[in-house]
């Protein structure tokens, strides 16, 4: 019996030091480390490399070529090797606030930090990030303020006769009060999901930050998953743990703007909803802004309040969907019915600026009312998390 016990003591100790090994992996290094004047500095030990570079958003862009036209791609910057195989790097100048996000390439092979486990999915591609705190990057911090939920919730489409998952933001407050709520519907780009706006485009702590401070008024956000082909996102659904993609079937022939009513019923039945136009917004960034525009034309009972986020506004030529004919005809009739705010924002290096700019002109000719706003750099989230903070504010006044 005795040998049995120690034979069990030494086999539970055993297990404890295999399923610990991977806390003893960490290197002893702090990277990215934010100086006190806002300068970061990245660190990576790799004493057999013979050359490491960062490259990441907070480096100047340079122009590449992309099957999406000219494109925005961040620059590289070497680090310098010290005798005890530490490279380091610098930057010269403090960063303006902002998330961002990086990578190391060692030796022309590109990777994540090891020594930051805060990593961020974006389709397929996963980078390591850190914030600089300040300024409209504030909003981006978790808080010490009262805090809303995060659910994921699965609900039946009819119109696609499927079984798929939603994101939900609830206000702090929500699960207490007996109030009805109006409800933002927020959309994703190509290739994303609906875990985009969560992780990438930091909702819940905006909303959190916003509302907490009395610039938004307390507001269910619904993030859909814009890929009508996929139950949820890459990962999250009987699909399986397969490689995220662009180009997914069925995200612009009329699909998602068909099914959306199958959304807006689930969320109105389940939450505590103001159900009726002026209670509900519709927004998106790129493919969202493209489903956005359509959703808010072919329904113009339904939504009050409209964003278009840096919108895909083109033509399909190959989508015979009825969802897209007689699109000024829609338009003219959605705009008769007055919508409080019908918001688009651009960035001047956006490869859909002249898209964006020449439906401007159309909405101009024909005397419809918007509110216009644009920024600097081109088709990054670091703009959507920005258009976001500025069109909350605007909502359910």
């Amino acid at each position: 019996m005795k040998r049995q016990i120690t034979l069990a003591v030494l086999l539970l100790l055993c297990i404890s030091s295999f399923s610990q090994q991977a806390l003893w992996g960490g290197q002893n290094i702090i990277s990215p480390e934010i100086n006190s004047d806002n300068t970061v500095t990245f660190s990576l030990y790799a004493p057999n490399a013979a050359k490491v570079q960062v490259t990441g958003d907070f480096l100047p862009a340079k122009k590449t070529d992309t099957p999406y036209g000219k494109q925005d791609i961040p620059g590289l910057i070497d680090l310098k090797a010290g005798k005890d195989g530490l490279w380091k790097y610098t930057t010269p100048e403090p960063l303006k606030p902002e998330l961002y996000s990086y990578s190391f390439i060692v030796d022309e092979f590109k990777t994540t930090d090891p020594n930051n486990v805060y990593l961020i999915r974006d389709v397929a591609s996963v980078t390591n990030i850190f914030l600089v705190g300040g300024g409209h990057a504030g909003l981006y911090r978790v808080n010490e303020v009262p805090h809303g939920t995060v659910s994921r919730r699965w609900y039946y489409s009819p119109g696609l006769n499927m079984t798929r998952r939603l994101t939900i933001y609830t206000p702090a407050g929500y699960e207490t009060s007996k109030k009805n709520y109006p409800v933002l519907y927020l959309l994703h780009g190509m290739g994303g999901d609906e875990e985009a706006w969560i992780a990438l485009g930091r909702t819940a702590q905006i909303l959190d930050n916003l509302i907490a401070q009395g610039k938004a008024t307390p507001m269910i956000v619904v993030m859909p998953n814009g890929n009508v082909s996929q139950e949820a996102a890459p990962g999250e659904s009987a699909q399986g743990l397969y490689k995220p993609g662009m180009q997914l079937p069925k995200t612009m022939e009329g699909s998602m703007e068909t099914s959306f009513p199958d959304v807006v019923k689930f969320i109105d039945s389940e939450y505590r909803t103001v159900a009726k136009k002026s209670g509900r917004a519709i927004a998106g960034l790129s493919m969202g802004g493209f489903h956005s525009l359509h959703i808010s034309k072919q329904y113009p009972d339904m939504f009050d309040y409209i964003g278009l986020f840096s919108a895909a506004i083109i033509q399909n030529k190959d989508a015979r969907s009825p969802i897209y004919a007689n699109f000024e005809g829609k338009l003219k009739i959605q705009f008769s019915k007055s919508p409080k705010l019908y918001w688009i924002g651009i960035g001047k290096a956006d490869f859909l600026y002249k898209a964006n700019e020449d439906y401007r002109k159309l909405l101009d000719k024909n005397g419809y009312k918007y509110t216009y706003y644009e920024s600097e750099e081109g088709h990054i989230w670091k703009n959507w998390r920005i258009y976001l903070s500025e069109f909350v504010p605007l909502l359910f006044k």
